[in-house]
């Protein structure tokens, strides 16, 4: 069984914020897939389905970004997922926006959501598919800058590359990471 994690902040106050890009492209899977993420467990809605013949949890946190690893790590030992079966989204300022960096481990990089996804699974080595947003082209606290909505320029550009992060995604439950790694990571 694999398991998929968005990050993003729960509530309509931040549907379409760039912190929710995780959300937005778990959202996009799920609808290509007809799967609707109805259960609410382990402080998180998530699906558990079947895609392309591979067992699937989808994972949509609602402890807000900075407790994520609060909902992941019981939905993982409840389900026994092994951590090498996890893939994690997520915003990060530090690449261009409209790029995705897909990587096998790593530390946190400054990003609260991956730092407590590292402390509650007691662990460097998940996968991640990195959201590039860029970082803001005027003085502009991060906060304010990552809790903010695209602009309708950006989210054109943001709509390509969710459909693209979603085919890694569906590529990952095809063949080994490394692959879509050496794929997606052009």
């Amino acid at each position: 069984m694999k398991c998929i994690v968005g990050l993003g902040n729960p509530g309509k106050k931040f549907e379409q914020t760039r912190h929710n890009i995780g959300f937005m492209i778990i959202d996009e899977l799920a609808r290509r897939h007809q799967i609707k993420l109805k259960k609410k467990k382990f402080n998180g809605l998530y699906a558990l389905e079947s895609i392309n013949g591979e067992k699937v949890v989808l994972l949509e946190p609602q402890t807000y970004m900075n407790l994520s690893g609060e909902s992941i790590r019981p939905l993982v030992e409840y389900y026994e997922i092994d951590l090498s079966d996890i893939v994690v989204i997520y915003d990060e300022l530090d690449l261009p926006q409209g790029k995705i960096r897909l990587r096998e481990k790593g530390g946190h990089g400054g990003h609260n959501g991956i730092r407590s996804i590292i402390d509650h699974l007691g662990t460097k080595e998940f996968k991640r598919i990195r959201v590039g947003i860029g970082r803001p082209s005027t003085p502009m606290p991060v906060p304010d800058y990552v809790l903010g909505a695209f602009s309708k320029q950006e989210q054109q550009t943001m709509d390509q590359v969710v459909e693209k992060a979603v085919d890694a995604c569906e590529a990952w439950l095809e063949k080994p990471f490394l692959e879509v790694m050496n794929e997606f990571n052009r």
